[in-house]
């Protein structure tokens, strides 16, 4: 029915920067909202950034600053961008999406994109 998925992760120096796309397909009517979480190993999974449909947008403290999010909804697409990257954010990098419309009202959550930060 509907299927997120992830790009952009990868392996990048201290103070680099990625940036993560998410494409959510399907009969889509309407997201409410989209977001980016993270799990890091031996971590619970936090939330990093989240964007509604009205635009508005919400970080974790650890990223303000740094990371931006943003979405083109004419490609039902969030993205990440992520500037001077620190070891500590390394992590598994996962999209989902809040009250996604097609026939009924759903959550979708991606397959995750690995982003590892050396120095």
């Amino acid at each position: 029915q509907v299927q997120l998925v992830e790009s952009g992760g990868g392996l990048v120096q201290a103070g680099g920067s990625l940036r993560l796309s998410c494409t959510a397909s399907g009969n889509i009517r309407r997201i409410n909202a989209m977001g980016w979480y993270r799990q890091a190993p031996g971590k619970q999974r936090e939330l990093v950034a989240v964007i509604t449909s009205g635009d508005s947008t919400k970080y974790a403290d650890s990223v303000k600053g740094r990371f931006t999010i943003s979405r083109d909804d004419a490609k039902n697409t969030v993205y990440l961008q992520m500037n001077s990257l620190k070891p500590e954010d390394t992590a598994v990098y996962y999209c989902n999406a809040i009250g996604v419309v097609t026939l009924y009202r759903a959550d979708y959550w991606g397959q995750g994109t690995q982003v590892t930060v050396s120095s």
